[in-house]
């Protein structure tokens, strides 16, 4: 007997049917066919431990499995539950008409049990767009693929429970997630806030311009000035995630099986990878190509802490990803894409000693171990960080003052307010959505300046020895902070205050 069953596979971020086709015939053995990897293939034992544990049978006979399209490789455990029921359909040990209305996918523990599996947002959207009426996942799946809430998500938490169903004996109830309340997370109070933050009030002024912007930016400083501190607060000031954004989000996080609390990521992601991380586990890639931590903070800030002790290799193939927003994978035959618009924010000590900048401590490196220590930064990575901010240590008098320091709540609705601004003023156009993103056709269109700003930048590259590179990072940070006073216009004092954000460009650091 013949019967289809149907299943999914994650390519990239994406998802594609599987159709799983069971033939039971005269004869003994099992045929797997349709390139499954080494996982599937092993099915068969734990099929057979789990029915067996259930009171059910692998029938002795011929079973010839064959997973189509036979050209895309098959990979993972989480096809078990889809062989299981085609082999019991084809067996006739489950009756049902309505097969071709169900998407299954889970993994079966040898007790019949379903354990988790990876991607299971993907697939549920796949589902909806094949016009599947149902989809059976493991129950810990459930609330993650509800989200998509067009299609009926049954949860089940053994192969029993799903036999049942299908034999009319017990019907599995589908699962109901409300997109709005999880939304309502956005306005809780968040994990780490601004207002934990004593002093430092220009620097937190620079993070506001960073995260009404889109911009990237790099603090320098000495060891406890708070710099990461700093960093892991950037978050909790940035816009709410739409609910698109937040689906791309869970997409990909979904795939490595990274989703927290099963459900829709509504918070936006925050990675610090170490600095011993390879270039592969950073942009992604491998034989079986899973996203990297750039991909993982899309939509996120990527937090890279002593920015000069990553390799430079791992620096360098960042270069394309900052510039283009996504990562693509290439391999002989294959080529996967992973969306990557994240906020990086680096820090860095300003020497090896790390107290270059500091006025309390003597400074132990030559200048020859500075300028080696600050090479090891590519000018074309500096060139695509708009922000370049010296943070000093903390005076013992800010330390221990009582007053409260301004809560991220209140400064993001500042910086909610200037990125309305900006979805507007390039609402016609398709890849900008904030001023970081800017080209330099949009920078003529949008960052117009008068002739007293004209002057001042002018004279500041002049004296400062700003390297023109700085000229486009200065107008774009400029815009931002004119967004941010609600000014249409870019002003002189707009200009100033973004001039001084560019500590690495003047001669004495970089060259």
């Amino acid at each position: 007997m013949l019967v289809k069953v149907y299943g999914s596979a994650v390519f990239g971020i994406e998802a594609t049917t599987v159709t799983v086709e069971v033939n039971i015939d005269k004869g003994i053995g099992y045929h797997l066919v349709g390139l499954p990897d080494n996982a599937i293939r092993e099915s068969s034992y734990r099929i057979s431990a789990a029915l067996q544990n259930n009171q059910l049978k692998l029938p002795g006979k011929k079973i010839t499995i064959n997973m189509a399209p036979a050209d895309l490789r098959k990979e993972g455990a989480s096809y078990d539950l889809t062989l299981a029921i085609g082999i019991l359909a084809a067996s006739g040990q489950i009756k049902t008409p309505c097969l071709e209305e169900y998407l299954i996918m889970g993994e079966l523990s040898l007790d019949g049990s379903l354990l988790p599996i990876k991607g299971a947002l993907p697939i549920a959207l796949n589902a909806l767009e094949e016009g599947f009426n149902y989809l059976i996942v493991p129950k810990s799946n459930a609330e993650e693929a509800a989200i998509v809430n067009k299609i009926n998500v049954l949860g089940a938490n053994t192969i029993q429970e799903v036999i049942d169903h299908f034999n009319s004996k017990r019907s599995i109830q589908p699962t109901v997630v409300d997109i709005k309340a999880v939304f309502e997370k956005n306005l809780e109070v968040p994990e780490f806030d601004f207002s934990d933050v004593k002093g430092q009030d220009s620097i937190k002024r620079c993070m506001e311009i960073a995260a009404a912007g889109g911009h990237n930016i790099i603090l320098i400083g000495p060891p406890g000035s708070g710099k990461t501190m700093l960093a892991k607060r950037l978050p909790s000031i940035l816009p709410p995630m739409s609910l698109q954004e937040a689906l791309e989000t869970t997409k990909i996080h979904s795939v490595v099986g990274k989703t927290k609390n099963n459900g829709l990521l509504c918070l936006r992601p925050f990675r610090s990878p170490h600095h011993t991380i390879s270039d592969v586990a950073l942009v992604g890639g491998g034989q079986y190509p899973q996203p990297g931590e750039i991909s993982l903070s899309h939509n996120g800030v990527l937090f890279l802490d002593e920015l000069p002790e990553f390799k430079r290799s791992v620096l360098e193939v960042m270069r394309q990803p900052l510039e283009d927003r996504e990562v693509t994978i290439s391999r002989a035959r294959f080529t996967v894409t992973y969306p990557s618009s994240f906020m990086l924010v680096a820090s860095m000590n300003p020497s090896p000693s790390g107290y270059f900048n500091d006025p309390n401590a003597p400074m132990t490196s030559s200048p020859a171990e500075m300028q080696r220590y600050l090479s090891k930064i590519s000018g074309p990575l500096l060139d695509r960080i708009d922000l370049h901010i010296e943070v000093t240590p903390v005076p013992f008098e800010k330390l221990t003052q009582e007053q409260q320091s301004e809560s991220s709540l209140e400064i993001r609705k500042r910086v909610t307010a200037a990125r309305a601004i900006q979805s507007l003023r390039f609402e016609n156009l398709e890849l900008v959505h904030y001023n970081a993103q800017m080209n330099v056709k949009h920078l003529r269109n949008y960052c117009k300046l008068s002739d007293e700003s004209t002057e001042l930048i002018k004279v500041a590259m002049d004296k400062l020895n700003l390297s023109a590179r700085a000229y486009d990072r200065i107008l774009k940070v400029a815009r931002t902070i004119a967004d941010l006073d609600a000014a249409p216009n870019i002003s002189s004092h707009h200009i100033a205050e973004a001039i001084q954000y560019r500590s690495l460009d003047r001669e004495g650091w970089l060259g």
